[in-house]
């Protein structure tokens, strides 16, 4: 389903030295597959998300996705992928703070070309907003937003989910609902999820777990120019 070969990506330092950031020579996940990588914060782990999601271009490598390689897309086709086959929870969630939860919903949606009203309240109810669905952001707990961020992520009903230390900002309690929430609604949706994590009870919740360090190979050197 995600196969990805030889992913480099290098940021410039001042001084025309660069940063290696993600090398990484060979991953693949599943269809149904549920991973948890798991390392230090400031490794790399987010790089790696944003260039699955294309938000960010490789240096080099091929990440392909049900048999695409997005860096032979045109732009529009990328962005097009991305609003339909790939849901992406973001660690400060980046809802619309001007929107309501079902506003956030809606527009997710119409970037996939598909907007149903009913669809987006059933999913708010699924995640346990029927209550909350009208209500903006800056009005709703961390944890409801957190909740928002998933509704939204899995709408376009994606082939996979990407998770960017979903949990980091919620107690322990929430923590643990929100983990079992995400899991569920990937099953009865089909998604695959690739989570990235620092926190050892998140990561130990998942059967699949994978060390950033020792698939990075990134993490083995330092700046060169």
């Amino acid at each position: 389903m995600l196969s990805i070969s030889n992913l480099k990506k290098s940021f410039q330092l001042p001084g025309e030295i660069f940063l290696p950031v993600v090398r990484i020579e060979d991953f693949v996940l599943e269809k149904n597959e549920m991973v948890a990588i798991h390392g230090t914060s400031g490794s790399g782990k987010t790089t790696f998300l944003h260039l699955i999601a294309g938000l960010l271009a490789p240096d080099d490598g091929s990440i392909r996705l049900q048999g695409l390689d997005l860096q032979e897309l045109k732009e529009s086709r990328r962005d097009f992928l991305r609003a339909t086959s790939i849901g992406y929870i973001f660690q400060s969630f980046h809802l619309l703070q001007s929107c309501t939860a079902l506003e956030n919903l809606l527009i997710a949606m119409s970037f996939a070309g598909q907007v149903n009203v009913d669809e987006a309240k059933e999913m708010l109810e699924r995640v346990g907003l029927k209550d909350r669905m009208n209500h903006k952001p800056g009005d709703m707990s961390v944890g409801q937003q957190q909740r928002v961020a998933l509704a939204r992520a899995l709408i376009n009903k994606p082939t996979l989910l990407l998770a960017d230390e979903p949990t980091g900002n919620l107690d322990a309690g929430n923590a643990e609902m929100s983990l079992t929430l995400m899991k569920e609604l990937c099953v009865s949706t089909g998604a695959s999820m690739l989570l990235v994590s620092h926190d050892p009870y998140v990561i130990n919740s998942f059967d699949h777990q994978i060390s950033w360090a020792e698939l990075n190979q990134a993490s083995e050197g330092g700046p060169c120019k």
